[in-house]
């Protein structure tokens, strides 16, 4: 099938479906579908395959791919993260991410997407503060993995440690595990501050404990600072 088009018509979406269950993994199914934990079919085809695909459409006309709005496999919609991904205007890549967030029903979908900040901290800051609000767990844990791009700059850290402590009550075992992430690289790459906000956050306890198992088990971390780390678990 050709994936470089200029023009993308709904005619197309049963060609580009059959195209795609030609990848299917039926020895992978029941496996990636019990890890992905998402309430749509799956293909279990390769994330290689699915980013080649995401690549090749990208070449064309993409943005009317995304229009078509395809969401019938996980797939589908990883291949629309991808290409969400690859999308340099900030408005115009807020509005597929806003239809593709509503879709998001599982952590993978939230984790596939990337994001260049450079030049639009600003909007992307406010696009973090809009998605922790929302009442779908997906919506927070993807705005929540905006800012593993703001741990560097120095001007967004203490502004990172005080929308983690907006979770205290939070029950959503991925968007905890999303902020355990977070706080795991927010000490790797800023200690100091880190360890500062540890000493007085408002952190819940499945939060603080996992960042600290995360902290642990890196590489990143000194074996002293794995010991220094444990006064700050809850019991």
């Amino acid at each position: 099938m050709e994936l470089v088009r200029n023009n993308w018509k709904d005619i197309d979406i049963l060609e580009f479906q059959r195209y795609l269950e030609g990848y299917e993994n039926k020895d992978k199914i029941q496996w990636t579908a019990n890890l992905l934990k998402t309430n749509l079919p799956v293909l279990a085809i390769k994330t290689n395959i699915l980013k080649d695909i995401a690549k090749k459409i990208h070449k064309g006309n993409y943005l009317e791919f995304l229009d078509l709005n395809i969401w019938e496999y996980y797939e589908n919609t990883a291949i629309n993260g991808f290409l969400i991904s690859k999308i340099k205007d900030f408005d115009v890549m807020k509005k597929y991410l806003d239809i593709y967030s509503a879709q998001a029903d599982n952590w993978a979908t939230c984790d596939l997407l990337s994001f260049n900040v450079k030049n639009n901290e600003d909007k992307y800051f406010d696009l973090v503060l809009e998605y922790i609000k929302s009442d779908k767990p997906f919506v927070r844990r993807i705005g929540m993995s905006i800012l593993f791009n703001f741990i560097s700059n120095i001007n967004f850290v203490d502004k990172i440690f005080r929308l983690l402590d907006n979770f205290e009550e939070e029950e959503h075992y991925y968007v905890n595990m999303m902020n355990a992430w977070l706080l795991c690289e927010c000490f790797v790459k800023q200690r100091e501050k880190t360890l500062k906000y540890l000493q007085n956050n408002k952190l819940n306890k499945f939060t603080i404990n996992k960042a600290i198992q995360k902290c642990r088990e890196s590489y990143r971390v000194t074996k002293e600072d794995k010991e220094l780390l444990l006064k700050y678990k809850v019991k």
